[in-house]
């Protein structure tokens, strides 16, 4: 019976032993990468000649995707979800528990548009063009719009547009070009706002009873918010304001948009 109870106790304290190696294993914390050095390049790959995508200071941190990288290259996940190279020397990895106090996390399903290292963009909107009408009425169209953009920095934009009322009556063709401020280019949620000129040009069908052909002025003015899911999808919702005029006439239209993007 001793024998037994030895044997017994043994392999709870064995048991024991092992549930504690469980807990403190490497395998049940998450690691990341902080910078160490003033700066830090990371690049689209495991080399000098690859493109830097993001430019990071000292302290901040990043997930480690968990592949190896090539060499004194270390594979980090970047606040918008894409994955970048940095070089061993300029950061320090870590080991973090889940639920520390104060711990860092990778990056959830909506993150920072990826607006830093980025060099050009393109977004499809889709809504709604209110124009009045003679009459003191309003007309409500669908609108389609491509904007492709140029971004100057992370807070700075200059984008171009070209949108189409849907209507049965003929062309409403908008078009022109201006520049966009990012408010807060680092938050999951950037609002931004936007100033613009251009053209709106109404084009009647032949096969319809209205006639003639209007051209008139275009200062656009607006914001909005812009966000970015996992995989680099952006999606961008917005108001403008038109001030449609020519030098004998003047109103105002809006413009109700939503739709996807990308930045590259």
């Amino acid at each position: 019976m001793k024998l037994a109870g030895a044997a017994l106790a043994m392999l709870v304290a064995l048991l024991r032993s092992a549930v504690g190696a469980c807990a403190d294993s490497p395998d049940s914390a998450e690691a990341f990468a902080r910078v160490v050095s003033d700066t830090a390049d990371l690049r689209t790959g495991p080399g000098v000649s690859h493109r830097v995508i993001y430019e990071a200071h000292r302290g901040e941190t990043f997930a480690l995707d968990g592949r190896p990288g090539t060499g004194f290259w270390l594979r980090v996940v970047l606040p918008d979800g894409r994955t970048a190279f940095a070089l061993g020397d300029e950061v320090q990895s870590f080991a973090v528990t889940p639920g520390e106090e104060g711990a860092p996390s990778r990056p959830g399903f909506i993150a920072p548009p990826p607006l830093r290292g980025s060099r050009a963009g393109l977004a499809l909107v889709g809504g709604v063009l209110s124009i009045p009408v003679e009459g003191n009425g309003v007309q409500r169209y669908g609108y389609l719009e491509a904007r492709p953009s140029l971004l100057l920095t992370e807070s700075v934009s200059v984008e171009a547009f070209v949108g189409d009322g849907l209507t049965a009556d003929g062309t409403q063709l908008l078009y022109g070009a201006g520049a966009a401020v990012y408010l807060a280019p680092r938050w999951a949620i950037c609002p931004f706002v936007g100033i613009a000129a251009g053209g709106l040009s109404l084009r009647a069908s032949s096969t319809t009873f209205v006639h003639g052909d209007e051209d008139f002025y275009v200062a656009r003015a607006g914001g909005g918010l812009l966000m970015a899911l996992r995989n680099r999808i952006l999606v961008r919702l917005e108001v403008t304001n038109l001030s449609v005029f020519t030098p004998e006439t003047y109103k105002n239209a809006q413009t109700y948009a939503g739709g996807l993007g990308v930045y590259f």
